[in-house]
């Protein structure tokens, strides 16, 4: 017997684009041997985060419940749940670093663009780059020996 309430609307409604993108991507790697993760960071790749709609078209594909989607994606904090902004600094807070200055570097940073939309300020735990440190990545550039003064300057870079 077929799934009523899920058939019906999907013969009725036409899916986005964005959903059947999801589903194709979701499509080649449902074979695979637990694919839930790769799947989630390829969706991620293709639309720069994982949306509520994407999750129920994963759980579809996959034949796994929603909650069970949801709850891999709202585990890990490398999934988005929304659009990223425009910039993102992320600051290693890892033990080398945080000797050599990362605490007082991420309280710059988070207070360097505080209200800012367009701006993300993240804490990350190592980006293997311990001698250089404090570390830190402006719009996934790595840079080392990074000061606020640093931050200042990238941040003339961007466009109004």
């Amino acid at each position: 017997m077929a799934r009523a309430g899920r058939q019906q609307t999907e013969e009725l409604t036409p899916r986005s684009a964005r959903a059947e993108s999801v589903r194709e991507i979701a499509a080649r790697q449902a074979g695979e041997r637990g694919p839930l993760l790769e799947i989630l960071h390829a969706v991620q790749a293709a639309h720069g985060y994982v949306a509520d709609e994407d999750v129920a078209e994963i759980a579809d594909v996959l034949n796994l419940s929603v909650a069970e989607v949801h709850g891999t994606v709202s585990f890990y904090h490398d999934f988005r749940r929304t659009p990223p902004p425009e910039h993102t600094v992320q600051v290693c807070r890892a033990e080398a670093c945080q000797a050599v200055g990362a605490a007082d570097l991420y309280t710059a940073a988070q207070e360097r663009f505080a209200g800012r939309d367009d701006v993300e300020v993240r804490e990350v735990f190592c980006f293997g780059n311990c001698a250089l440190g404090p570390s830190a990545s402006v719009d996934g550039r790595l840079r080392g020996r990074v000061t606020a003064d640093d931050l200042a300057a990238a941040e003339s870079g961007w466009s109004p």
